[in-house]
């Protein structure tokens, strides 16, 4: 059994306040470490924007643990740029890429998340998955200069309706694939409520995928706020999660159901039962993988408290 580290999605969290000031309000809700969406809205920022977001994490004392790459317009549906075929996103993913790869390293991020993409009307799905192989290797092949991994990740239909990877089977084709094809950095991003809402076993796919597993992400299922305002079973799950011996994060990617800093209780609430039910938690265990981050965060759902 290990201790679950867990980590805030300031991009979905402390959204009350200005981007700047949310790795502060992280840090004082007990947080060690974060995760963002990418969070400007062209592909490669000013270096000033890059030095102000730097500086900020920094001044909070906190460490950024997962980064997306450019996913497009996320408001008005788009969800990556992995699979469009055209020349625009080609050349707005590869130079996202260099950047985003730069600020990572700059922060001793290790994980960088790439969405597939939506399928597009009369382009050849398989042409869309013949581009996100290519880019996916490319951007694998450049993470691997600074150690980092590169995650994929479903959605479900009911929020990304054009989003194809919504079977974590598929998911997790691709990811064998890619590295059966050299690039073993390439790994899953488990993320618990897109499952919960396409219906998934959530302790079969855990034990299923745990393998290729990098990172986790969880919100309640209907609605996604916090743990214990929907239907999902987080105290058998994240039970579950550190019986099985996940040692890397656990993003807390929710809507708040009220302030963002009065959400957390679930965390300290849900500790004693985890514990109780990782004694009996089955499933298969495996090495950290490389920056998969410090030994730090919220407290730990072992029923101890990590350092922080």
């Amino acid at each position: 059994m290990v201790a679950l580290r867990f980590e805030a999605n300031i991009s979905i969290l402390f959204t009350e306040l200005p981007l700047l000031e949310r790795p502060a309000a992280a840090r004082a809700a007990g947080f060690d470490a974060v995760e963002l969406w990418w969070p400007f809205s062209a592909p490669v920022p000013a270096p000033a924007e890059l030095d102000r977001l730097g500086d900020a994490l920094g001044e909070a004392g906190v460490a950024l643990v997962g980064l997306n790459f450019d996913g497009g317009d996320l408001a008005a549906g788009e969800r990556g740029l992995l699979s469009l075929v055209d020349p625009d996103s080609g050349a707005r993913f590869t130079d996202n890429v260099a950047c985003a790869l730069a600020f990572a390293e700059s922060q001793g991020t290790r994980v960088l998340n790439a969405l597939y993409g939506n399928r597009v009307e009369g382009v050849d799905p398989r042409a869309q998955d013949e581009v996100a192989r290519e880019r996916l290797a490319y951007a694998a092949d450049a993470a691997a200069g600074i150690g980092a991994r590169v995650v994929l990740e479903t959605q479900n239909h009911l929020d990304s309706p054009l989003y194809p990877l919504v079977d974590p089977a598929d998911a997790a084709a691709l990811v064998e694939t890619m590295r059966s094809g050299g690039h073993d950095n390439v790994g899953l991003l488990c993320d618990y409520y897109h499952l919960a809402m396409e219906g998934f076993d959530l302790l079969g796919s855990t034990d299923r995928y745990l393998h290729l597993i990098d990172h986790v992400q969880l919100a309640d299922a209907p609605g996604r706020h916090e743990p214990g305002t929907g239907a999902v079973d987080y105290p058998a799950v994240l039970g579950h999660l550190a019986g099985a011996g996940y040692p890397g994060w656990v993003g807390c990617e929710y809507r708040p159901s009220g302030a963002s800093a009065a959400s957390f209780g679930w965390i300290e609430r849900l500790a004693g039962l985890v514990s109780a039910l990782a004694e009996g938690g089955e499933g298969g265990s495996r090495q950290p993988a490389a920056g998969s981050g410090p030994d730090a965060g919220r407290a730990g759902l072992d029923g101890q408290e990590d350092g922080r």
